[in-house]
């Protein structure tokens, strides 16, 4: 019998970067002005769910967004928001924040006192990668604005 408790999780780094090229490839789809600054882009799925994305800062080799779902309806806690940074000379993207966790660390000893995944960077990345998958399937509902 192994003893899992206090056994430190190890992130694949394959796994990690394949994710993130995905993510990347998916948002500049998804995002073709990346780089302007300020901008913000909305789409409505229906009448009570709106998503939007917002371009917070950008230089020369890395955007960051910060997604969010907004909904008329249920808890606000049960609204995700992410903040993701892309390298344009990496062609990545990597979530940054997410639901009120600054600074996502690589692995965390479980248990926690946060109740964190062993692997929660991994799942936040993996999480992205099909919500970005959603809002592709949704775009045509996209509209950018000057914020």
């Amino acid at each position: 019998m192994t003893k899992e408790i206090g056994r430190k999780y190890i992130p694949k780094l394959a796994n990690m970067h394949q994710v993130c090229e995905v993510n990347y490839g998916r948002l500049l789809r998804l995002l073709p002005d990346c780089d302007t600054e300020d901008l913000e882009y909305q789409f409505r799925v229906n009448a009570s769910l709106l998503y939007t994305i917002k371009i917070i800062d950008c230089s020369r080799y890395t955007s960051t967004l910060e997604m969010s779902q907004k909904s008329q309806t249920g808890y606000a806690f049960l609204r995700p928001v992410v903040q993701v940074r892309l390298y344009h000379d990496a062609k990545m993207a990597e979530v940054l924040s997410a639901q009120n966790i600054g600074s996502l660390k690589p692995s965390y000893q479980y248990p926690n006192t946060k109740m964190y995944q062993k692997n929660e960077k991994e799942m936040v990345n993996l999480f992205l990668a099909e919500w970005v998958q959603f809002c592709l399937t949704q775009s045509n509902q996209l509209h950018a604005s000057q914020t």
